[in-house]
């Protein structure tokens, strides 16, 4: 199947966008969830997105949708440039269905040829070798091409997942590159960019490129990441909300807004639009002081006017099967809701 065209999106069934076009100087408060079916590589193939997760996700009040990516799920393991079609399709058939239920869609490369948070490493270094750098230009070039058309209501791009702790010139000559690509083929695609250090800190030499940039919801990680394997050699004591670590150090209300929001409200301020790409609590952390932080989280974005994306739906950090050990859950369709989480979700 060929990427979806314009006058498929354009045809009578498109439900009226929720928010106006889109601009990076501007992004709608959109909110929702990372859908992970793509996140990782699996043995024998990726799964398709699930229809289920739009329509409960438009039916509860959400209108967001972040697909983070492996370039592996589509790539032929003997040729990283090769796309292989069967995958690509299901992630045609995600744009399709946040088209079908108003759900934005946003792609981002979680895992890029060069660069992953996560492990294993990759092969050759994003940041230094330029084999890496132009198959990743490849890579978002060709789904440029494939999405050309539709409307930024309805699909962004989000080039790269969480960059680490890189110097600021090394990060824009690679996000330079990739918008050089995707611009070449559609002129108009609606960008966003991750902040530097794992998506915390706002990026400045950005601003020319005009894209949008992308901030996390993760601090402090004792709280949204206790118990979290994922975070090597932590052995916090179990949390409290607000988060006295010693005397005059207190993670509060207070600190998330001097700390997390007022650099990238300074961001904000010179003419970038911002998202809250991904954010939440692992399900080790005791679920009443998860819901106190989130409170506060929600609280200040509601008070920006920013959007977010909850990681994730389904799973440890999500409303839906979270594996908590501390809540009443809700039987929802043969599946765990959290209902206390949920409800909150949709007030922020």
């Amino acid at each position: 199947m060929a990427g979806l065209t314009a006058s498929t999106v354009r045809s009578a069934e498109v439900p009226k966008p929720a928010w106006p076009e889109p601009s990076a100087r501007k992004l709608p408060r959109w909110r929702g969830f990372n859908l992970l079916e793509k996140f990782t590589h699996r043995a024998g193939g990726n799964p398709p997105f699930r229809e289920l997760d739009f329509e409960w996700m438009a039916g509860w009040g959400f209108d967001f949708a972040r697909l983070p990516l492996s370039y592996r799920c589509w790539t032929d393991p003997a040729d990283w440039r090769a796309l292989r079609e069967p995958e690509l399709k299901h992630i045609d058939e995600a744009v399709e269905l946040g088209r079908r239920h108003g759900v934005h869609v946003n792609l981002n490369f979680h895992r890029a040829p060069g660069y992953c948070v996560n492990p294993p490493a990759e092969p050759l270094d994003l940041w230094k070798d330029a084999e890496a750098l132009d198959a990743c230009a490849h890579h978002w070039a060709a789904f440029a091409k494939r999405y050309r058309g539709i409307p930024n209501a309805r699909l962004s791009f989000d080039l790269l997942n969480e960059p680490k702790d890189l110097p600021e010139a090394d990060y824009v000559r690679v996000v330079t590159r990739l918008v050089e690509a995707i611009r070449a083929e559609d002129p108009q695609r609606l960008i966003i960019a991750d902040g530097l250090r794992w998506g915390r800190q706002p990026v400045p030499g950005l601003i020319p490129l005009g894209l949008g940039q992308s901030t996390r919801g993760y601090d402090p990680m004792r709280v949204s990441h206790h118990g979290a394997s994922r975070v090597n050699g932590q052995d916090w004591p179990e949390p409290s909300w607000p988060l006295r670590l010693r005397e005059g150090d207190v993670w509060d209300r207070d600190r998330l807004r001097r700390e997390i929001i007022e650099p990238w409200k300074k961001l904000e301020r010179q003419g970038v639009g911002v998202h809250v790409g991904e954010w939440g609590a692992f399900n080790k952390t005791p679920h009443r002081v998860a819901l106190a932080w989130m409170k506060d989280y929600l609280s200040l974005w509601q008070e920006t006017g920013w959007g977010w994306a909850l990681w994730n739906f389904r799973g440890s950090f999500g409303v839906l099967d979270s594996g908590r050990t501390d809540v009443d859950y809700e039987d929802w369709q043969g599946h765990k809701l959290d209902r206390a989480m949920l409800e909150m979700l949709r007030q922020g």
